[in-house]
């Protein structure tokens, strides 16, 4: 956590302050705890975070997180919420007697006053505007732009371990969803649900097919959401995570984004595949996207700049004859992959330096009304040497 100190110490603030459940990726990160109800956590320099729960979580994020453990009642919330009789207002006073109690080497009042000043609290961009709005009353505010996002972004060992294991049940997954496509009948093109799954001879609709696909991750330990099961024209819209029948003959795109359950830790994969023929305009667009996602990989090292990443991929689809402006490569190449499913750092236009540590996705894709949709992403770790791709599933058009 001496990261934390680091930001603390640019932002001249005495804590780092977070109220959020677990799916919030830098409450996860620092309090290492898994709850869904919101928790305060305070991160003062130079201390371990103190996590503040409620009684009946005492003893547990005592055992699981990575916090000092605190209940509300030893901390006089109650007694503030007699007092204000607004749970927010309570908060606060809570709040910035903690921090001025804790904030430079110990030295506070009852009043909020750290060393005679107001103490300085950074806080993050979704932070609750009505707790803010009262901690003020005791404390100065600074909101944090993206400085715990970054340290985020630099992967330990250990959750490099977290991210490959998600990526491993992700495979599993994708290898599931392509032999429901392979092995289903066929009805005059439109594809059906095959035997020993419920609904045998029914539609295969994408909204079938990712119903299976989530209920493969959930057997699993993992959890997923909007799985993209797009096919035909559908795939044209990047994000359309599909509706109708799966038919033969026309693209799918399968594109995968579980969450493991115990460490929160996500990992992204996609892959175009298609049941029967493709046109040659498909093959030619499918190809083209494979060699832009080898190029890309190809770049990515520490150092190297997102956007330079992004735009030597873009001139290669432009040399390729694949041009740009309304359809075409209508996204950006990639993103971080972490506790949350994009976080930095970019390959854009926009994006900055990758570094050492950083784990990130190459998804180039080309879209075109006439022809259909094709994106293929791996994720795998920047390093000072290249990229080290995690993800091994084939790659391989027509099944």
């Amino acid at each position: 956590m001496k990261n934390i100190d680091e930001l603390l110490k640019s932002a001249n603030a005495d804590a780092y302050i977070l109220y959020a459940g677990s799916r919030d990726p830098d409450m996860r990160y620092i309090s290492e705890f898994n709850v869904s109800d919101p928790l305060l956590c305070v991160r003062c320099a130079g201390k371990r975070p103190a996590l503040i729960v409620p009684q009946m979580e005492k003893e547990r994020a005592l055992a699981e997180s990575a916090c000092d453990v605190l209940t509300r009642g030893e901390l006089e919330f109650f007694n503030y919420y007699e007092e204000f009789k607004d749970g927010f207002k309570a908060k606060a006073k809570m709040t910035a007697d903690y921090v001025a109690a804790n904030a430079l080497n110990g030295i506070g009042d009852r009043d909020g006053n750290a060393g005679g000043r107001k103490p300085v609290i950074l806080v993050p961009e979704n932070f609750p505007i009505v707790f803010a709005k009262e901690l003020e009353n005791y404390c100065t505010l600074v909101v944090d732009r993206g400085g715990m996002e970054k340290i985020r972004s630099i992967k330990t060992e250990d959750e490099i371990a977290k991210i490959r294991a998600c990526q491993a049940v992700n495979e599993r997954a994708l290898a599931f969803a392509v032999g429901i496509i392979k092995t289903a009948p066929s009805d005059n093109g439109e594809l059906r649900i095959p035997e020993g799954f419920a609904g045998e001879g029914e539609p295969l609709t994408s909204d079938v097919l990712r119903g299976l696909i989530e209920c493969f991750f959930l057997k699993n330990g993992c959890v997923a959401e909007e799985t993209i099961v797009s096919c035909g024209a559908e795939t044209a819209m990047p994000h359309n995570i599909g509706h109708g029948v799966l038919c033969e003959n026309e693209p799918i795109v399968l594109d995968i984004f579980p969450r493991d359950t115990k460490t929160g830790y996500f990992s992204d994969m996609t892959r175009t595949v298609l049941r029967g023929e493709a046109s040659r305009e498909l093959v030619k667009l499918y190809e083209t996207v494979a060699a832009g996602k080898k190029l890309g990989e190809s770049m990515i090292r520490a150092g190297v700049k997102g956007c330079d990443v992004h735009n030597a991929v873009l001139k290669y689809f432009e040399d390729s004859g694949y041009h740009t402006e309304t359809e075409g490569f209508i996204h950006s190449l990639g993103h971080g992959v972490g506790l949350a499913i994009h976080e930095q750092p970019s390959l854009s236009p926009s994006g900055g330096e990758v570094a050492h540590g950083n784990i990130v996705t190459v998804e180039p894709g080309l879209y075109y009304k006439d022809i259909g949709g094709v994106r293929l992403e791996d994720m795998g770790l920047v390093t000072e040497g290249g990229f080290d791709c995690f993800t091994k599933a084939e790659e391989k058009l027509v099944l």
